[in-house]
């Protein structure tokens, strides 16, 4: 038997794939559980269509991520923060604080997108961050921690 699975079940496959199951398991427990769907033929060009939209959508999403990257790889992001004494910074800089530097920029990251070199960051100067734009586009970019 056949069925388009609805969610990720670890043994069987992610979730819209077409797997090949036991009628038991399909019939008793993957279907009532609302886990999976019988791949009848209609069902399978459902699928198939919705696999070809997302598709096509996901391309011109990586397109806009890739336009993004190559804008923001020209430029270097300035961070505010306040310093004491031999250029120490009070705190420390994290993804947050880059990621606003980011949307003042006009970039909309978020930070869970943004890796930092070091962890925290507590001295002036010049980094590189790795950020990730999409699930196919990653880059590093270049940003500034200068004193307020």
């Amino acid at each position: 038997m056949e069925v388009l699975l609805k969610k990720d079940i670890d043994t069987l496959g992610s979730k819209d794939e077409i797997v090949s199951v036991k009628n038991g398991f399909g019939r008793n427990y993957l279907i009532p559980k609302g886990m999976a769907i019988l791949a009848t033929d209609s069902v399978k060009k459902m699928h198939a269509e919705t696999l070809k939209q997302r598709a096509h959508k996901d391309n011109q999403l990586k397109e806009e991520a890739t336009k993004v990257f190559e804008k923001l790889s020209k430029k270097t992001i300035k961070v505010p923060a306040k310093v004491g004494e031999n250029g120490k910074i009070f705190g420390s800089i994290t993804n947050i604080q880059l990621a606003d530097a980011l949307d003042k920029a006009g970039f909309k990251i978020e930070r869970k997108n943004i890796t930092l070199p070091t962890g925290n960051l507590k001295t002036v100067g010049k980094f590189e961050a790795d950020i990730l734009f999409h699930k196919e586009v990653k880059g590093k970019i270049s940003f500034e921690i200068v004193e307020e």
